[in-house]
């Protein structure tokens, strides 16, 4: 019988570029190559040990790890190896994970609870795109899009799909990609939901804010019913941010859920959405108080955690009687 469990977390978080020192026989890309200067082991250590930090201090104000936890800018399986090893993980997490083709050489991945999870299945979606400008006969490759169909404690099925969409950039080139993903993205979750009778969790760097168009489309289905929920839209009218460009703050990363988390016959509810924004994990400086402590300026190295804070969702399950 499973154990009563009165509270599940869901954390997704952009880790900004977590490479192995390189290169080396079978790691897919020289940090160099991305713009690091003098990447080596010591900060490879640093980062990862930052990293298990950030989840110790979700624990810590939650009084629980998450039991899923998705993840982007991850180079390779043996970076997530090498975490799960660290407390809090202690290896009692399980890994997802796929090489994408990625021009960065950076992925999506999720983590996942062993104890309460398990994996029915996994998919990389793949998305490949034709230059339009210099050289046409090259593609344009971004991150997969990884698919998880998981089972909690054998009483629910999840769907979940973890994401980083293309970049904001040069006057945003890359929004119709953004809206071609989505759109792909989404047919599949209407066939989850309306066909399968499934739930679903999205979670991700969407590269947009939760009121823009493409991840507002997102939430409905064909006859334009809304068949998910966006809590995150609420925190960022509250002016919560996950990450910064400039002046400007974020809510790039979003975990959103179908309606099946908001039932009262459903078995874990939403009950919270959070954006994790600790003093702890924030930048020293006075300059950028209230923004997070990022491992790199530009290429300039400062040793911190990540240039976005993770996000989670707290759900509630009903005591079983």
């Amino acid at each position: 019988m499973a154990e009563n469990v009165n509270k599940e977390l869901v954390l997704f978080y952009n880790v900004e570029n977590l490479f192995s020192p390189g290169p080396k026989p079978n790691h897919k890309l020289d940090p160099t190559a991305s713009g690091f200067r003098n990447w080596d082991e010591r900060k490879y250590k640093n980062k990862l040990h930052k990293i298990a930090n950030v989840f110790r201090l979700v624990e810590e104000k939650e009084g629980i790890l998450p039991m899923i936890i998705g993840l982007a800018e991850i180079n390779n399986e043996e970076n997530l190896k090498d975490l799960v090893e660290l407390e809090p993980f202690n290896n009692n997490y399980g890994i997802v994970h796929y090489d994408s083709l990625d021009e960065r050489g950076v992925d999506t991945a999720l983590l996942y609870d062993k104890r309460k999870i398990s994996v029915l299945d996994s998919e990389a979606i793949s998305f490949v795109f034709e230059k339009h400008h210099e050289n046409s006969d090259n593609l344009d490759t971004t991150r997969d899009v990884l698919y998880c169909r998981l089972n909690y404690y054998n009483k629910e099925i999840i769907n979940v799909f973890v994401l980083h969409l293309p970049s904001k950039r040069e006057k945003d080139i890359n929004k119709p990609k953004r809206a071609f993903i989505l759109d792909s993205i989404r047919e599949r979750i209407v066939k989850t939901i309306e066909k399968n009778r499934e739930s679903v969790i999205v979670c991700g760097d969407f590269n947009e804010n939760p009121d823009e168009e493409n991840v507002m489309k997102l939430l409905d289905n064909d006859e334009k019913n809304k068949i998910l929920k966006n809590q995150f839209l609420e925190l960022f009218q509250s002016k919560k941010y996950s990450t910064f460009h400039y002046k400007d703050g974020l809510l790039f990363d979003q975990i959103i859920l179908s309606n099946h988390f908001f039932e009262p016959n459903f078995g874990i509810h939403f009950k919270q959405a959070e954006v994790f924004n600790s003093e702890k994990i924030s930048s020293w400086d006075k300059k950028f108080k209230g923004r997070p402590f990022r491992t790199f300026a530009g290429s300039r190295y400062l040793g911190g955690y990540s240039d976005h804070y993770p996000v989670y969702v707290i759900l509630e399950q009903k005591k079983d009687n």
